[in-house]
């Protein structure tokens, strides 16, 4: 019987594990990556630690114009299958409490290397530095092609939109991209003053002033305005209502174990117990003290001022300026510095169950070249496992 030939156009997740599926039913399988190393993004995922997956998946943890698309394969490629999967070629899982998985290795390196080496050894043919520009040919001299370019995020490591350029050269629509998983501009005078200060706070999305979405985690601010995994958590909505053109701010609470009410009284209460200490004393003793000062100048209170100073009303101003500072978002850290993209090859022109092409027999799409992006904790990473089963499972079906 004639072995398949399948073409697969990138090395990343989707790509390696639709490869390793599709070579382990015995087809003769071409990689086609344009990196000089496979598994780029793989290795810096996570801090180097590849957040693998996660251990419960549902259609609610991704976001896409075609939300039930991605039903299928996630429940015919759950985490169970997933971990029996790596533990054929010894990539040993560890499961956290929060349900993230990471290599028990706890670095994105084993990741990369095993899935590799484990291609490689079921006779995969890597062909690296190599950019496919025409894909018509490679229909032509196989029997599948699959797309697995991934998208526009961490363009420096060879993010970019060529997926969707296969995918209308056969006259697929493409839902606008955006990035997602990313850092967020502030139209501010006071985030740069704060740079480089954290807090462990709780972050609201206010999208045409109404409050859209809020997130708890560490809160960083930057030069340019805001990062730190609560700010990534609503990005996704921030970055799409952008694009949009809608306004878009974010309210900051620096201190969520107070409420504005608490934090005020408890500075009423320094002030009647140390009436010569400094403000600025006091408010280092609850934030960092970048935060501390420019909380000061943005209130345009001088540094000397004591507590004995302090009134009631002033009180209740300083409190909700902690617990309620309200920024302006004016663009994200952009496709460069995202660590995924919304938008992309239109879902309801893919069949959910194989991942074929519904305009081009033998075309595959799978990963985040589709209009797939999931929120933070390995979901991404998990689409990208499902969507290239489903494919590899479709392409060997006898």
């Amino acid at each position: 019987m004639k072995r398949k030939k399948i073409a697969i156009i990138g090395a990343g997740a989707s790509g390696l594990l639709c490869a390793i599926v599709c070579a382990q039913k015995s087809c003769s399988v071409d990689i086609f990556e344009q990196n000089a190393k496979p598994a780029k993004k793989i290795l810096v995922s996570g801090n180097g630690r590849c957040n693998i997956t996660n251990i419960s998946t549902c259609q609610e943890d991704y976001f896409s114009d075609n939300p039930s698309f991605v039903k299928f394969a996630l429940e015919d490629f759950p985490f169970s299958e997933f971990e029996k999967f790596t533990a054929n070629f010894g990539l040993m899982l560890e499961v956290k409490e929060d349900g993230k998985v990471y290599p028990l290795s706890n670095e994105a390196k084993t990741v990369a290397t095993l899935l590799e080496n484990y291609a490689s050894a079921l006779g995969v043919i890597f062909h690296t530095d190599t950019k496919i520009t025409e894909i018509k040919k490679l229909l032509d001299n196989y029997d599948a092609v699959v797309v697995a370019t991934g998208s526009q995020a961490a363009s420096h490591l060879g993010g970019n939109s060529d997926g969707q350029a296969f995918a209308q050269e056969f006259g697929h629509t493409i839902i606008p991209t955006y990035p997602s998983l990313v850092q967020l501009h502030l139209h501010s005078n006071a985030h740069d003053k704060m740079s480089g200060a954290k807090v462990d706070g709780e972050v609201t999305l206010l999208v045409n002033k109404k409050p859209t979405l809020t997130s708890h985690g560490d809160i960083l601010f930057t030069d340019y305005g805001v990062s730190g995994f609560a700010i990534l958590d609503i990005s996704q909505l921030a970055s799409e209502s952008l694009m949009n053109a809608q306004s878009v701010d974010i309210a900051l609470n620096l201190l969520p174990k107070y409420t504005a009410q608490k934090l005020s009284a408890h500075l009423m209460k320094m002030a009647t117990i140390h009436p010569h200490a400094k403000l600025l004393d006091v408010l280092h003793g609850l934030l960092p003290i970048k935060i501390a000062k420019t909380v000061l100048e943005v209130l345009e209170l001088p540094f000397p001022m004591i507590c004995l100073q302090i009134e009631t009303k002033l009180s209740k101003k300083i409190a909700n300026q902690i617990c309620n500072w309200k920024f302006e978002v004016s663009a994200t850290h952009g496709f460069r510095h995202a660590e995924a993209s919304g938008g992309g090859v239109n879902t309801s022109e893919i069949n959910p169950k194989t991942m074929e092409s519904l305009k081009q027999k033998n075309l595959y799409f799978c990963g985040e070249v589709l209009d797939v992006v999931g929120r933070r904790g390995g979901y991404n990473f998990a689409w990208a496992w499902a969507s290239g089963y489903a494919a590899a499972k479709a392409i060997t079906k006898s």
